[in-house]
C-alpha cells in the first residue's frame, strides 16, 4: 500500500467516527434528540455492552465478514454511547478512552515502542504482567498473588468463565484432589447439601449451595477437558430448534396442549432433528 493509499485510508476512517461520533452526540442532544437515548445512563446501558460483545464472538464464530463487521459497529456504538455520556457529565471523552488505551498499548509493548528484547511469547507475556502491576503500583510479590489474580476473573468475567478459570488457576497452584473419583465424591456431597438447603426458607443459603455444586461440576468440566460455556451454549441452541421444531409440527399454539402430549411433540421434534 502506497503512503497516498494509505493516508487515503486513514481519512476515510476518521471521517466514518467523526460521523458516528455526531450521530451519537444529536441521539443524545436535548433539542431533538432520541427519548430513549437521552434516558440512558452508563447503568441502563450494562447489558447492551454485555449482549453486543456476546454477539461479536457468536458471529466471529460464523466466519461471515459483513455479520462480524455488523456487530462490530453494535460494539463501536456502546463505546462511543458510554464516552458521550460521560463526556456530557464532565468526566471523560472519547478522546481520553483513545488516548489512554493508546498509551497503554505503548506503554505494554517495551519490545516493540522501545529498546526491550524478547525471545519467545512467554517473555513478552511476562513483561507485561510486571508493567501491568507497577501501573497499579503493586509491588511484584503482590502482583503475583494467587488471589489477586482470582478476584480479578471473578470481577470481570462471566461466572462460568470465571469458574472454569479460578479453578484451572487453584489446580495449577497445587489446590487439587489426586484423582477424578475425589471430585466426582465433591460432587454427590454437594448435591446433598444443595438438596437440604433447598428443604429450608433461607434463600441466600439455597444461592450459596446451588454455588457450590455449580463450581464442583465446572472442576468435573476440567478434568474431562470439557468448556462449561461451549456446553451450556450448545445446550440451548438444541433447546430453541427443538422447541422451534415443536412449533412447526404443532396445529395449535404450544399452550393449548397437555403436559403429556407436549411431551409427544417433544420427542417427535428430537427425532427429526437428529435424522436431519
Amino acid at each position: 500500500m502506497s503512503q497516498e493509499t494509505e493516508r487515503k485510508t486513514y481519512q476515510s476512517i476518521k471521517d466514518a467516527l467523526e460521523n458516528l461520533i455526531e450521530v451519537v452526540a444529536q441521539l443524545r442532544s436535548p433539542d431533538g434528540g432520541c427519548p430513549w437515548d437521552l434516558a440512558q445512563t452508563p447503568q441502563t446501558l450494562i447489558p447492551y455492552v454485555i449482549e453486543e460483545a456476546y454477539e461479536v464472538v457468536d458471529a466471529i464464530k460464523t466466519e461471515e465478514p459483513d455479520a462480524i463487521a455488523e456487530e462490530l459497529g453494535d460494539l463501536l456504538l456502546q463505546v462511543v454511547l458510554q464516552a458521550q455520556i460521560a463526556s456530557e457529565a464532565g468526566n471523560f471523552s472519547l478522546k481520553e478512552v483513545a488516548e489512554g488505551i493508546t498509551q497503554k498499548l505503548i506503554r505494554r509493548h517495551p519490545h516493540v515502542f522501545g529498546d526491550v528484547e524478547v525471545a519467545s511469547v512467554e517473555e513478552v507475556h511476562q513483561n507485561w504482567e510486571k508493567i501491568k502491576a507497577a501501573e497499579k503500583g503493586e509491588t511484584p510479590a503482590v502482583a503475583q498473588l494467587l488471589s489477586n489474580k482470582l478476584k480479578r476473573y471473578a470481577r470481570t468475567l462471566p461466572p462460568l468463565m470465571a469458574g472454569a478459570k479460578i479453578s484451572q488457576k487453584a489446580a495449577g497452584a497445587g489446590f487439587e484432589w489426586e484423582n477424578v473419583a475425589g471430585v466426582w465424591e465433591k460432587f454427590h456431597e454437594e448435591l446433598g447439601e444443595f438438596k437440604e438447603a433447598l428443604e429450608t426458607e433461607d434463600k441466600a443459603h439455597q444461592q450459596a449451595e446451588l454455588g457450590d455444586l455449580l463450581f464442583t461440576l465446572i472442576n468435573i468440566a476440567r478434568w474431562y477437558d470439557l468448556d462449561c460455556s461451549e456446553a451450556l451454549q450448545g445446550t440451548n441452541k438444541r433447546f430453541i430448534q427443538r422447541l422451534s421444531q415443536m412449533e412447526a409440527l404443532a396445529a395449535k399454539p404450544l399452550t393449548e396442549y397437555s403436559l403429556d402430549e407436549l411431551e409427544q411433540l417433544w420427542q417427535q421434534a428430537k427425532a427429526q432433528l437428529a435424522k436431519s
